[in-house]
């Protein structure tokens, strides 16, 4: 009975992750995202995201349209994600694919320009690798025993450029062109690993490298690597329900058309999640996030309010629960 226990509580605490699937390019990563659980676990994420400012939320270069850009989008993302282990260590491997729709108005020699696109964005893998920590958790055991302490992981995504795509206005789901991001998951436990107790510090230090987009409204784009901090402080308040604050600074991604170079970023955000287990294969987070000291007009200015369900399962965790069903 205590092994089922605290297999109900392996579920739980990948689902209070919100856990398993890769971050949107857009977006801050989520707190508790690079927890770690039993290797071969699987989850299906549906994230939905609305988002408000001056750039196009699908393109994580956070390109600035125009200084008095206003852009609103409703993104949708659903993927798939597992976890197993390789060279004894945790591994996570995932694909999500964006889809929705943004529209937006900027004013260009003296006129107001109105653009609107829908339809599905580009396709996002991501693997990520621990290399500093505790070392995989394959069996029942291994669960028992696991503390993150201080653990560090390896990332990169790349994504697809096959979204949709006009070239004929700045706005568009898909980018036309790669990109991808190279980072280091950090994460630190503060005090005991408790159901209900649980603190964390998480850190993600990334830089995102970008392919050129030579038929971006007839010129071609180019943007330098764009540096992205994130950093959560995460807590327990119940066995099954959760809370971060959240950070992120955004600097680099400088952008180029034509042989015209626009303004670097310098921007920071914050914003908090909440998370809830709903029952032992169902987590609910949800989640805002807004850019700070953005009033100049060349700053750039997002805000976002998420909210994802992620259904998650494993093969010894389901049928511990068929046994407890028939004792």
């Amino acid at each position: 009975m205590k092994t089922v226990s605290w297999l109900r509580w392996a579920t739980a605490a990948m689902l209070a992750a919100g856990a398993l699937w890769p971050a949107p390019a857009l977006a801050q990563t989520p707190a508790r995202f690079y927890w770690k659980t039993l290797s071969d676990a699987n989850a299906v994420p549906v994230i939905v995201n609305s988002i408000g400012g001056n750039t196009n939320p699908f393109d994580p270069a956070h390109v600035v349209v125009s200084t008095d850009a206003e852009v609103d989008a409703t993104m949708a993302l659903a993927g798939y994600a597992r976890t197993f282990t390789l060279f004894g260590r945790s591994a996570i491997g995932a694909f999500i694919a964006p889809m929705g729709r943004l529209s937006g108005t900027a004013t260009v020699a003296g006129r107001t320009v109105s653009q609107s696109a829908n339809g599905f964005g580009d396709p996002m893998a991501e693997f990520v690798l621990n290399v500093v920590g505790p070392r995989a958790q394959r069996i029942i055991p291994d669960t028992l025993r696991y503390e993150p302490g201080f653990s560090i992981d390896v990332l990169a995504d790349l994504a697809v450029p096959i979204g949709k795509y006009d070239n004929t206005q700045p706005l568009n789901l898909g980018q036309n062109r790669w990109y991808g991001r190279l980072g280091a998951p950090i994460v630190w436990q503060l005090g005991p690993w408790v159901p209900g107790r649980r603190t964390t510090l998480e850190f993600l230090p990334a830089v995102w490298l970008f392919g050129a987009n030579d038929d971006y409204v007839g010129q071609r784009l180019e943007t330098d690597p764009m540096f992205q901090l994130d950093a959560h402080l995460t807590r327990d308040f119940t066995e099954h329900f959760w809370g971060s604050f959240d950070t992120a600074w955004y600097t680099g991604g400088q952008a180029t058309i034509s042989g015209v170079t626009g303004e670097a970023l310098n921007n920071f955000g914050l914003g908090f999640s909440l998370g809830y287990t709903i029952n032992e294969n169902l987590g609910l987070t949800v989640g805002y996030k807004s850019t700070i000291k953005d009033l100049d007009p060349e700053d750039l200015r997002m805000d976002n309010f998420t909210v994802s369900l992620v259904y998650g399962w494993h093969s010894l965790i389901e049928g511990a629960k068929r046994l407890r069903g028939g004792s």
